[in-house]
């Protein structure tokens, strides 16, 4: 639901009632992720999708029935061998969707959706599993770990008589901190909490020709982008009109500085000893998502020695993705970009970056899986 906020909470602002399904789980080849949200309000209007278009129109009348009946319902949807065309996901996986009405008494639905669409980090758990009087009840988390639960005689029904809400408030923060979206089963109930933070990070260091393509591609990847350059006459507004931020500081400095976590992603297209030695000293031993560097193979090499001598260890050393990107006979800044993209991507989802074609890999993997 948080995945369309800013377009729900204009309808709730409106004064529009309105049914939201969610997707709450995934099993075999779907394409879209648990989060992934359709909603209709009174009018007909929809926005958003939960299926790519396979299951949308089921999904659209339940919608309707929702929003005239004020209940909230857990459907799955899958693939039918016997009629491929009927209702289902031709693609052969499963999807789970909870539906649940928006109303005007909804209050804390409709504040998880304000602070979403302000930017807030928040978490809105619900419950998906449990009994029936409790299915789609709503516990909102916010980035302190302070919590709120629906009023008695709200609409969404109430948790604040379960003696284990405190805990589930925990447990949902945690799962806030990490920036994960999927359920959580604590109490005898099931919940689906989706947590909504700010974009993850990339930091491109050198202010080059191919730092200007990879910042129009990590834009399109949803990156909050900064580049850093310790040279004023290159980091500038002029070259890097779509980045959010840009730096004038030595790389390594900068990094030192700067907030980083988990999801945070360093490019490092400086190929410069005196920029990329101090840099890759410091950001090896960060617990970042990705650190790469561009240069050929001698250069990595050169690299490589340079930072044992810093007094980096193999494990460390073995974090950085050197020559940056993948194999696809990039030449270009914007294949470059693509290639560069295309690994960020492969790091995160757990992909081989192998071709599809021929490979027996699953195409839709877990959001967040690591290859081994």
């Amino acid at each position: 639901m948080l995945d369309i906020a800013e377009v729900l909470d204009r309808w709730a602002a409106e004064g529009r009632d309105f049914a939201v399904a969610t997707v709450i789980s995934v099993s075999g080849s779907a394409p879209r992720a648990p989060g992934a949200a359709l909603a209709v309000d009174s009018e007909g209007t929809v926005v958003g999708s939960v299926s790519g278009g396979c299951v949308e129109g089921a999904v659209y009348d339940l919608c309707v029935e929702s929003l005239r009946s004020g209940g909230t319902v857990v459907e799955r949807f899958g693939y039918s061998d016997e009629d491929a065309f009927a209702v289902g996901l031709t693609c052969g996986g499963e999807i789970e969707v909870l539906i649940t009405p928006v109303t005007q008494d909804a209050e804390l639905v409709r504040d998880a959706l304000r602070a979403a669409s302000r930017g807030e980090t928040v978490a809105l758990a619900r419950v998906t599993g449990g009994p029936e009087e409790l299915l789609g009840s709503p516990l909102l988390v916010h980035e302190d770990g302070t919590y709120a639960l629906a009023a008695p005689g709200g609409g969404q029904g109430a948790l604040r008589d379960l003696p284990h809400r405190t805990r589930i408030a925990t447990e949902a923060h945690a799962m806030l901190t990490a920036g994960r979206t999927g359920p959580l089963e604590l109490a005898g109930l099931t919940f689906f909490v989706e947590s909504e933070v700010p974009p993850p990070r990339m930091i491109v260091f050198g202010a080059v020709d191919f730092a200007a393509a990879l910042v129009r591609t990590a834009k399109l990847l949803g990156y909050h982008v900064t580049v850093c350059d310790a040279r004023p006459v290159f980091a500038t507004r002029a070259r890097f009109p779509e980045a959010d931020d840009i730096v004038v500081d030595w790389p390594h400095r900068y990094l030192r500085q700067t907030r980083t976590d988990a999801r945070t992603v360093l490019c490092v297209l400086t190929h410069d000893a005196k920029f990329d030695v101090p840099l890759l000293t410091e950001a090896l031993r960060l617990p970042v998502a990705y650190i790469g560097a561009m240069g050929s193979r001698r250069t990595h090499e050169d690299r490589e020695r340079r930072l044992r001598e810093a007094g980096l260890k193999e494990r460390e050393l073995a974090r950085l993705r050197s020559p940056i990107g993948l194999d696809l006979g990039a030449r270009t800044p914007e294949e470059t970009a693509v290639s560069i993209a295309a690994e960020i991507i492969a790091v995160r989802q757990g992909g081989t970056g192998l071709p599809l074609t021929g490979s027996g890999t699953p195409i839709h993997r877990k959001e967040g899986a690591v290859a081994a």
